[in-house]
């Protein structure tokens, strides 16, 4: 067996099922679960024509860098959103199987072995960043995220010496747990510094179209590339997905673009990795890139929900609403695995312990003493989990 797969942590849900398995919720109230940003919202009609239309597709084998027609839409839709030159869809863009399998199989394309190895990644963050270096034999380095400083990571916090070291660097902006986005001029100086480095920026966008403010939408690293003068988006690939923005987890559908020497190596490995996008998924998909009206409803369900729910919970957890995402983070009166054990067992709500998504690196695990709260369920049962968050807290008080 590979032993680097001893290295491996659990996964924050199967740490999830432990912590509540000597509990039952009350069964006098339905269980509602805030617990995994699985979007609830149905997927658009016209991409579900798409896909079931679309089934004698599956006839023959796709290609590993997908369809024209995929990579055009997406270099559209990049240029149109980020106000980007288009970019080339033959040498720039990719389609992946959702960014979750390719987050993970970037770090095994790009990592060198022959040389001691360090991947810096954000802290708390998406697991799958944790074990795509740990697996590709490197050693990872963390960036504290506090709200002292906006829960985001500035070049500095890794240090001189890891830098030198360092050969991929995971960013995630929007903040998965936090909602927190970085600044075009943020990003600039991560790509200033990579390149100083020669290290290759990870960008996660998959929540970018997710977002409070219609007149703000979240910069993103290809733009922040080009305010940097790098022109050719060297060292820069940035992920996003259709999960989110358009309600698609099932599909599997995303795509990276950006450095196109990058570019070319992954699409080399991928094609040994045997992650082609089936045919039928690469139509809906051009269906999903294409339309924008679906998006925009999306999120205003998500504005929704928000509203509701910090009408209730705002005050008594002091939070505000966060520049994007679905997610709430707030800190909790007690230890954050008591309180959502607690939670579950007296009010039937599930919400994820902050400490699970981070690591303590020296300084303390930065996620110890919040939870995280997924706005995905409808409306009446984000409110209903709302008002017995709220009970609970009010006990708590007491």
């Amino acid at each position: 067996m590979n032993p680097d797969l001893a290295r491996l942590q659990p996964y924050p849900f199967e740490r999830l099922r432990e912590l509540f398995a000597d509990l039952s919720p009350p069964a006098d109230r339905r269980p509602i679960a805030l617990s995994v940003g699985e979007p609830q919202h149905a997927p658009p009609a016209a991409v579900c024509e798409v896909l079931a239309g679309s089934l004698d597709r599956l006839a023959r084998y796709p290609a590993t860098r997908g369809e024209p027609a995929l990579r055009e839409a997406v270099a559209d839709w990049l240029a149109a959103r980020h106000g980007l030159p288009g970019p080339d869809p033959e040498r720039e863009v990719l389609p992946v199987n959702g960014t979750r399998e390719a987050l993970f199989a970037i770090a095994q394309a790009c990592i060198n072995r022959s040389r001691p190895a360090l991947v810096a990644s954000p802290n708390p963050f998406y697991q799958i960043y944790e074990g795509a270096a740990l697996l590709a034999g490197a050693e990872v380095a963390f960036l504290d995220l506090s709200a002292e400083h906006g829960f985001l990571p500035a070049p500095d916090d890794l240090a001189p010496a890891d830098w030198e070291r360092c050969q991929l660097l995971y960013l995630c902006t929007p903040g998965n747990p936090s909602g927190a986005v970085l600044s075009l001029e943020q990003l600039a100086a991560f790509v200033d510094r990579a390149l100083a480095h020669d290290v290759v920026l990870v960008s996660d966008e998959c929540y970018s179209e997710l977002y409070a403010d219609e007149a703000a939408p979240p910069p993103g690293l290809l733009a922040a590339a080009r305010l940097a003068g790098n022109r050719d988006y060297r060292n820069c690939l940035s992920f996003h997905s259709l999960s989110k923005r358009s309600n698609l987890p099932g599909l599997r559908s995303g795509f990276v673009a950006g450095d196109a020497r990058l570019i070319d190596a992954f699409s080399r490995y991928r094609t040994y990795h045997g992650c082609a996008m089936p045919p039928h998924h690469q139509l809906a998909s051009i269906a999903a890139w294409r339309d924008e009206t679906h998006v925009r409803e999306n999120r205003d369900r998500y504005r929704a929900k928000f509203r509701a729910v910090l009408d209730i919970l705002g005050e008594p957890l002091g939070l505000a609403l966060p520049p994007a995402g679905f997610y709430l983070w707030p800190e909790t009166p007690l230890d954050d695995r008591t309180f959502a054990r607690r939670l579950y067992a007296e009010e039937g709500v599930t919400v994820l312990p902050g400490q699970f998504l981070g690591r303590d690196a020296g300084a303390g695990n930065p996620g110890a003493g919040r939870v995280r709260m997924a706005l995905v369920a409808e409306l009446e049962d984000c409110v209903e989990a709302a008002r017995r968050i709220a009970a609970l807290l009010a006990r708590l008080r007491c």
